[in-house]
C-alpha cells in the first residue's frame, strides 16, 4: 500500500471513531430508556407536597407520582434520584438523571443550559413570616431580613427588588440549601419572611412544627414549574412535552394536585400565551 493510501486508511478509521464517538454522545435520553427500562427522575425530596419521604422513608408527593406516570407510560421502572435545589441543573447536565422533574421555574439564562417542557404545575406563591415581625403584605418585606433556597425564584425576586426598588433600605437575604433549613430558620427567628407556595404554607402550618409561621399575604409571583431535559435532546422533549398534554387532557394532573396539594388544580397558562 502506498503512502498515501495508509494516510487516507488512517483518516478514515479516526474519522469513523470521532463518528461513532459523537454519535453515541448524541443518543437521546429517549433511545437510552427504551434499551434500560428505566427512567431516572431527579426529585427534591424536602419540598412537601411535591416531593418528601413518608412515614417507611419511601419517595412521596407530586413530582414522586407524576415520575411514576412519565415511566409507566414509556414502560420503564422509575428510579427516584435525590437532587437539592442547587443540584437541580448540575445533575441533569452530568448525565446523573434524565429528566428533571423539580418544580424547576422555566427561566431564559436557565434555557442556556437545560430544556423545559411546558409548564406541569403551577405554584401560587405567597409571604410566609414569623407572628412576631408584624408583617402583613409583600410591601412589608422592604428593610427586613429575607431567606430562600439558593437559586429558586423567589431568591431572584428578592435579589431583583433589592437592586431596586429596596436599595440601601436595609434589606438583606440569606439563601440556604433547602426548603427544610430555610423554614427551620424563619422558625427560628434568623430571618423575617420567605416566599413558598401556598399549599407548602398549609402543609406546614398544619404539621405542627412550626407554631410561630403565619401568612404575610399574596407574593407577585407565580411560579410555574417545568420539566427539563438536556438541552439538544429534542426528541426526548418531543415526548415530554406531548406527555405533559395528556396528562392535562386526560385528568390527571388534576387529580394528582388535588390528591397532594388539597387544592383545585390552578391554570398551566397565561393570559396571552400558548405554550
Amino acid at each position: 500500500m502506498t503512502l498515501f493510501g495508509k494516510t487516507m486508511l488512517a483518516t478514515t478509521v479516526l474519522a469513523l471513531g470521532f463518528a461513532g464517538h459523537a454519535s453515541a454522545q448524541s443518543q437521546s435520553a429517549l433511545d437510552k430508556i427504551e434499551q434500560s427500562k428505566v427512567l431516572r427522575c431527579g426529585i427534591m425530596l424536602d419540598s412537601p407536597p411535591a416531593g418528601y419521604r413518608d412515614e417507611n422513608n419511601q419517595p412521596d408527593g407530586y413530582d414522586v407520582a407524576y415520575c411514576k406516570d412519565m415511566a409507566a407510560a414509556l414502560g420503564a421502572k422509575p428510579d427516584i434520584v435525590e437532587v437539592s435545589s442547587p443540584d437541580r441543573i448540575p445533575a441533569l447536565v452530568s448525565n446523573r438523571i434524565d429528566v428533571l422533574v423539580a418544580s424547576t421555574t422555566p427561566t431564559p439564562q436557565r434555557e442556556l443550559t437545560v430544556a423545559f417542557s411546558q409548564p406541569y404545575t403551577n405554584n401560587v406563591m405567597v409571604v410566609v413570616t414569623n407572628k412576631s415581625t408584624g408583617i402583613k403584605t409583600f410591601a412589608d418585606l422592604k428593610g427586613k431580613h429575607l431567606g430562600g433556597v439558593v437559586g429558586s425564584t423567589p431568591e431572584q425576586l428578592f435579589k431583583a427588588k433589592m437592586a431596586t426598588d429596596w436599595k440601601n433600605a436595609g434589606t438583606t437575604y440569606t439563601g440556604y440549601a433547602s426548603d427544610a433549613e430555610t423554614d427551620m430558620a424563619l422558625e427560628q427567628g434568623k430571618i423575617d419572611a420567605i416566599l413558598i407556595d401556598n399549599s407548602v404554607f398549609r402543609a406546614l402550618a398544619g404539621s405542627g412544627q412550626f407554631p410561630n409561621l403565619v401568612m404575610g399575604g399574596n407574593a407577585p409571583l407565580n411560579d410555574w414549574g417545568s420539566l427539563a431535559v438536556r438541552r439538544d435532546d429534542f426528541q426526548f422533549l418531543n415526548w415530554v412535552r406531548e406527555f405533559v398534554f395528556q396528562q392535562v387532557q386526560s385528568g390527571r394532573f388534576a387529580e394528582l394536585y388535588k390528591k397532594y396539594y388539597g387544592v383545585d388544580a390552578p391554570p398551566l397558562t397565561a393570559d396571552g400565551v400558548t405554550f
